[in-house]
Formats: C-alpha cells, sequence, structure tokens
C-alpha cells in the first residue's frame, strides 16, 4: 500500500481538526499553518472530504471547517480509501484473490500480497482519529543530537 501525498495532506488535516473538534471550526489558512500544508491544494483535499461527509463547513464569520463525526468514529481506512483508493499494493483484496486461484505458480506470492493487506487493513480498519491524536500527544518527538561538523582539510 502507498499513500500519496495527497492522501498524507488529508490525514493531517483531518488530525488537525480532530485535535479541535467540539472547539471550534478552523480556516483553512489554520489548518494548512498547524499541518504545514499548502492551503490551495488543502481547499481542493476539504472539499473531497466535504463531499464524503467526512467534514462540514461552516459559513460567517467565525464558519471554517470541522469534523462531523466525532474524532473516535472515523477511521484511518475510511480516509485512505477516499483519497487513494484501496488499500492493495495490487488492486483490492478480490483481486489479490482471484490470482491466488488461477495463478497455481505464483500462488504463495499473491497469499503474502494478501496477508500484508489484511494486516494493514486490520490497523487501519481499527485506528481511529481519536487513536492518533492521542498518540501524539503520548509520545515525544525525539531530538536529534546535533552532528560535529568535520574539519576541511587546507
Amino acid at each position: 500500500m502507498k499513500i500519496s501525498q495527497k492522501g498524507l495532506y488529508a490525514l493531517q488535516a483531518m488530525m488537525t481538526l480532530a485535535c479541535h473538534y467540539q472547539k471550534r471550526t478552523l480556516k483553512i489558512w489554520e489548518i494548512a499553518a498547524d499541518s504545514d500544508l499548502p492551503g490551495k491544494f488543502l481547499e481542493l483535499i476539504l472539499v473531497e472530504l466535504r463531499n464524503a461527509r467526512l467534514v462540514e463547513s461552516v459559513r460567517g464569520a467565525k464558519g471554517g471547517y470541522r469534523l462531523r463525526r466525532a474524532p473516535s468514529e472515523i477511521r484511518l481506512s475510511e480516509i485512505i480509501r477516499l483519497i487513494d483508493g484501496p488499500l492493495a499494493p495490487f488492486g483490492d483484496a478480490e483481486e489479490l484473490r482471484s490470482l491466488i486461484l488461477r495463478d497455481a505458480h505464483h500462488r504463495g506470492l499473491y497469499q503474502a500480497f494478501l496477508e500484508v493487506r489484511d494486516a494493514a487493513a486490520s490497523i487501519l480498519e481499527s485506528t481511529t482519529l481519536a487513536d492518533i491524536v492521542e498518540r501524539s500527544k503520548s509520545h515525544p518527538v525525539p531530538t536529534k543530537k546535533p552532528r560535529a561538523r568535520r574539519r576541511q582539510a587546507s
């Protein structure tokens, strides 16, 4: 499974909205700034998320975007499938099952791909926006040690 840049941006924007759930709506520029996303591209993604009824837009001076459902009710798989399509690396699960039945010589390979797909799908189906927001809060960002500068030869 490969998540596109658009899919990653959608997930990051949804995390930002989840962090502000039931507090207030967020304007596009606020979501972009908080998630370090390009505003114009984010606008297109938010329209797609709104059309899928994952977010809603509110008009007016205090308007902006917010989640339509609680973060605990929105699964990562739902967002990824919306933006990037099937979770399987080579088509959907049915296609892989069909290849397992049709191509006996490579059956083991397709079975392994199906197992990877099923494991990834299971994780993404059971992980919600609330889960990843909580993980972000509870796991501090690791700090890098500064690298020693090399002396240049004269």
